[in-house]
């Protein structure tokens, strides 16, 4: 076995495969960017090497960088991570040349299935479902309109060497075909450094479902069932989950056996992921196969008790398979919410900055119930615009989906983070959402249920008491508080009120509140009351508490006079007042936000890559403005409405903040 490996990657994967290096008993070295100096992958390796500036153009991805380091400590095998070298087979030549072991597939299976547009041709060879599409390389633009006039519309336009949602746009019209191409080829060549595109059929009402396979090199392959993908935004996925609530086992067996059969037709070995598309009536295509470890990869080891990194680490030292197929067994399910910097509020936009907070719930594992965190951060760390936005990924297990979802529900009410924009708010609406609860979604589910962005969730009324109550109960704890301040003698103690009115968004709710050492009775208008039990303290940021017969996790915190509450998804600003001042309160104006309907604000700190209009140009709704770079992603900014532009306060190459003023319009 090895005795010391390099992580040729950073944040999360490099901490995930530290930590089963670290129980296999082997050393590690990571590698770090200047960006990433202080970084949790650097302090929990044995050995840190510093190889370059921030952008990973000038670090993580210029191989002759990181075989500098790994000749100078010595490293004996590579593990990639996923992104940045991880498919890149100039990267696993390099390893073979120095008589270095690359913990993944051999270079010819990384070609053949890292190109899309040869993977699909040898898929088809080795007998796999593939979608309809063209194949060959493609010029420009106008030969992309052509060709997705003759597929049909809709169609999607990839990087062939892509992956991670980057370089990919589906297109409904000769329009977006033409400006589709153009970024995709951009994303592509900034994010691969190789720009071919290719154009295949968008299938409609799709699941996106992979199958996870593992080969080594004496001939062995098996798959260790699937997992659905579906909730996706920009071609990301989101939210994950093993198995697919979709899926049969006629279906499955089918789906695994294909990709194993390509697996073979490649001479693969290592973990691997074979994707597809499957609609509505169970028909599957091959989609692509990725050729390292996938992000999603917690929620297999969860159901399987298989740990993948430790298999590709055996593997890579010339082991066989000790997992046969018959040994593969599903157990329970499992379910991962990729936690990102970014605004939800925003259109799901990048948020860098500190993590002034970082407390995620506490990691356990039981017969009945698991939770896991697989993270790169900490808190007092940066989020860099320089790389992926990830924050963490959160894995719950249960026996069953339904336990599962509610698990998830109550870690990510109990996960504080601060500092950032994140979305935590989405995720733990979509495990609220009816339709996700149900099973019954595809990977349009966000433009479909969220067609106009996120903009939080609206509690129902029995969900909107329970709130009232708790916001009650901590009224309640901070004015008789403030009342044993108040009075240096018992008998000369303020005496509190119970009677309150708790405005919660647009909501009133006049409450009378009895409290005693064992809990607090909040009882409203109509009749009911509720018993809010808790060992809440002032200063906590999280309740966890028994509100009636409901258990509920809410981060609290003050704002003011008020109590800003977050709970599955909403996010209000609650203020609990005499009924005096209540009455009073209503009676003043409500403040306006300041008009910026005639200004192009920055949506998110990025660079400007171009400026498409001048001043004096008459612009039309929906027409492009400018192009904003941000953590690898190109984003076109277009009108909301017709108008002239008066003024551009910035040019190509300008890095901005959020809300930052581009241009203005008459």
């Amino acid at each position: 076995m090895f005795d010391k490996i390099l992580i040729a990657n950073r944040g999360e994967i490099a901490c995930r495969v530290i930590k089963t290096a670290r129980k296999m008993g082997i050393s590690t070295v990571a590698i770090y960017s200047e960006a990433d100096a202080g970084a949790l992958h650097v302090r929990m390796a044995d050995e840190a090497v510093l190889i370059g500036p921030p952008p990973a153009n000038q670090s993580y991805i210029v191989i002759d960088k990181v075989m500098a380091a790994i000749k100078d400590t010595g490293a004996q095998a590579v593990h990639p991570g996923y992104g940045f070298l991880s498919e890149n087979p100039k990267f696993a030549e390099a390893l073979d040349a120095a008589g270095v072991a690359f913990i993944g597939p051999p270079v010819g299976a990384i070609e053949a299935m890292g190109d899309k547009i040869t993977s699909k041709k040898i898929a088809q060879e080795a007998g796999v479902s593939t979608v309809p599409g063209y194949m060959g390389l493609i010029e420009d633009a106008d030969e992309a309109v052509k060709i997705s006039t003759e597929i049909g519309y809709p169609v999607m336009i990839k990087a062939s060497a892509g992956g991670g949602g980057k370089g990919m746009r589906i297109a409904w019209s000769d329009e977006e075909a033409r400006e589709g191409f153009q970024s995709s080829k951009n994303e592509a060549a900034n994010s691969f450094g190789d720009d071919r595109i290719f154009i295949e059929k968008f299938v409609t009402q799709p699941r996106h479902i992979e199958i996870q396979v593992l080969a080594d090199a004496h001939g062995n392959c098996i798959y260790l069932g699937e997992r659905e993908c579906s909730i996706q935004r920009r071609n990301q996925k989101v939210i994950e989950e093993a198995p697919s609530p979709f899926l049969d086992e006629v279906t499955r067996k089918a789906m695994g056996e294909q990709a194993c059969a390509l697996a073979q037709a490649v001479g693969y070995t290592s973990a691997g992921t074979v994707e597809f598309i499957v609609d509505g009536d169970k028909n599957f295509y091959f989609l692509e196969m990725n050729t390292r470890l996938q992000v999603e990869h917690p929620v297999t080891e969860l159901i399987t008790g298989v740990d993948l990194v430790e298999q590709m680490i055996r593997v890579a030292n010339g082991e066989p398979l000790t997992i046969t197929q018959d040994d593969v067994k599903l157990n329970g399910w499992a379910m991962e919410s990729r936690l990102y910097a970014e605004d939800p509020y925003r259109n799901f936009l990048p948020s860098i900055g500190r993590l002034t907070r970082y407390r995620p719930p506490a990691e356990m594992a039981s017969p009945n119930l698991a939770v896991r965190n697989d993270t790169g951060v900490f808190e007092g760390g940066e989020i860099s615009m320089f790389y992926d936005p990830m924050i963490a990924k959160l894995c719950t297990w249960a026996p069953d989906r339904k336990t599962a979802i509610d698990a998830m529900g109550e870690a990510l009410d109990a996960f504080e983070v601060e500092g950032i924009g994140h979305n935590i708010p989405f995720l733990s609406a979509v495990m609220e959402h009816p339709k996700f609860v149900s099973g019954d979604m595809t990977t349009a589910f966000i433009a479909e249920e969220y067609p106009d962005g996120f903009d939080g969730v609206t509690p129902d009324d029995e969900t909107a008491r329970h709130l009232a109550a708790v916001a009650a109960h901590i009224k309640m704890l901070k004015e008789e508080r403030a009342a044993q301040i108040s009075g240096a003698l018992e008998n000369h103690r303020r005496v509190v009120s119970p009677d309150w009115v708790v405005f919660l968004g647009k909501t009133t709710l006049p409450v009378v509140v009895e409290t005693s050492p064992e809990e607090t009775t909040v009882m409203f208008e109509e009749g009911e009351d509720l018993e809010v039990r808790s060992d809440w303290t002032l200063g906590d940021k999280v309740f966890v508490g028994e509100v009636g017969d409901r258990r509920m996790i809410i981060k609290t915190d003050f704002v003011g006079a008020a109590l800003r509450m977050r709970y599955r998804g909403a996010d209000m600003t609650v203020v609990v007042r005499p009924p005096r001042h209540a009455e009073l309160a209503a009676k003043m104006p409500e403040k306006l936000p300041p008009d910026t309907s005639k200004m192009l604000l920055c949506p998110m700190p990025g660079l400007v890559v171009k400026i498409d209009v001048a001043v004096g140009d008459d612009v039309q709704e929906g027409q492009a403005l400018c192009t904003v770079e941000a953590m690898k992603m190109e984003n076109i900014l277009r009108a909301e409405r017709k108008g002239k532009v008066s003024k551009i306060n910035a040019s190509a190459g300008d890095n901005l903040a959020v809300d930052d003023v581009i241009m203005e319009f008459e």
